[in-house]
């Protein structure tokens, strides 16, 4: 988790000065706005919280072989967000995603505090693109989701200035 807290200290980081307006200004009608970004931030570490929690109930046991989670940082390669991952059109405050981001991050502490190491090690779930990862990866891939998406903010923030001039 010091990874993923280091990445998000960066995120937060990186949302430093921008008003409300430019969180939710579009550049093109296909792309997201930054608030869009963070609200999939938050929407993907809700969902992997109740997937870590009902495989730790409910999960495969055994060792699965460690998965390259890193290469989800990779911009390279385009991933189309599943319908329950995407962002809606509503005004975003940065004080009310800021929030939503702060809770989801305490719930994942919280699962993974209540599991331990060697349960997060044991269990697995599948992932859509690394087959199945122990929980563990899942976590680590949180961090490397959000590093993703960190350059996607900066590209808009940068498309943002471009704009204004």
């Amino acid at each position: 988790m010091e990874e993923n807290a280091k990445i998000r200290a960066e995120v937060l980081q990186s949302l430093e000065g921008l008003s409300d307006d430019e969180l939710n200004k579009k550049i093109t009608d296909e792309n997201w706005t930054i608030g869009q970004v963070l609200e999939h931030l938050y929407l993907l570490e809700e969902a992997v919280v109740k997937s870590v929690s009902h495989a730790l109930k409910n999960g495969s046991d055994g060792p699965v072989e460690t998965k390259p989670v890193y290469l989800a940082a990779d911009r390279s390669q385009k991933r189309k967000a599943p319908a329950y991952l995407v962002p809606d059109n509503e005004f975003k405050t940065l004080k009310e995603m800021k929030e939503k981001l702060s809770r989801s991050r305490e719930k994942l502490l919280s699962v993974i505090a209540e599991a331990g190491e060697e349960a997060l090690e044991k269990k697995s779930l599948p992932h859509p693109v690394f087959g199945p990862l122990n929980l563990k990866q899942w976590v680590e891939f949180v961090g490397q989701h959000e590093k993703r998406h960190l350059a996607q903010i900066e590209e808009i923030k940068e498309q943002l200035r471009s704009s204004k001039n």
